[in-house]
């Protein structure tokens, strides 16, 4: 069975009228950041499976590029997420803080992409967002030795057995090792597949008076 025809039929509905109706200029928001809110507003309206979910890419000390899936808390002057400081992508995001990022909106035939710079979010902002998290997984922020060989499942297990242990009957704080990043852009491209392979492509640039907009060739 084809990519297409597992596709539910409300899918397939909107990914053919998003299809035909392509990106018209004159309907396109001057700032990408508004243009980016319309897309994920749409997204959420037609039921797309976590469309925060976005890949982040990172390069390390070797030049070796890396890419995983995160997932998008907020979303202000750039894309905030949250993840293990000592983990690979932490230690390549401090280390050579640029990034790219995708959201591969698949199934309606989209996708955003965006490269920047990188920074990590405030000690308040952290903590603030660490608050709302389930008990499971601040227990787990803890437990977790992110990226690191472990030798099976039961040791991951201990880990957690010994961290619910130490905060039994008190709030489970933020680990200093946690936190957020956020990617500030510098370019945007919104993508809108299009028949024939005929797709549209915009890209957003800054300028003295916020983005200048341009369109790709497919």
């Amino acid at each position: 069975m084809g990519l297409t025809a597992g596709m539910g039929d409300a899918f397939e509905q909107v990914r053919t009228r998003w299809q035909a109706e392509g990106l018209v200029d004159d309907l396109l928001a001057d700032d990408p950041f508004e243009q980016f809110r319309r897309w994920m507003d749409q997204c959420l309206e037609v039921g797309l499976h976590e469309p925060e979910a976005m890949v982040v890419a990172s390069v390390g000390a070797d030049g070796m590029p890396s890419a995983r899936h995160v997932l998008l808390k907020e979303l202000d002057h750039g894309f905030v997420f949250f993840t293990n400081y000592e983990s690979r992508k932490g230690h390549e995001l401090d280390g050579h803080p640029k990034a790219a990022v995708c959201f591969p909106w698949n199934l309606v035939s989209r996708q955003v992409r965006a490269v920047g710079g990188v920074e990590r979010v405030t000690v308040e902002e952290s903590d603030a967002y660490f608050a709302t998290r389930p008990r499971s997984a601040q227990i787990g922020a803890w437990a977790s030795r992110q990226s690191e060989a472990i030798d099976d499942r039961a040791t991951l297990e201990a880990w957690v057995a010994e961290a619910e242990a130490c905060f039994d009957g008190i709030d489970v704080p933020r680990p200093p090792h946690w936190g957020g990043y956020r990617i500030v852009p510098v370019e945007f491209e919104f993508w809108q597949g299009r028949p024939a392979r005929l797709h549209d492509r915009i890209r957003y640039e800054p300028a003295a008076d916020g983005w200048r907009r341009e369109r790709l060739s497919p």
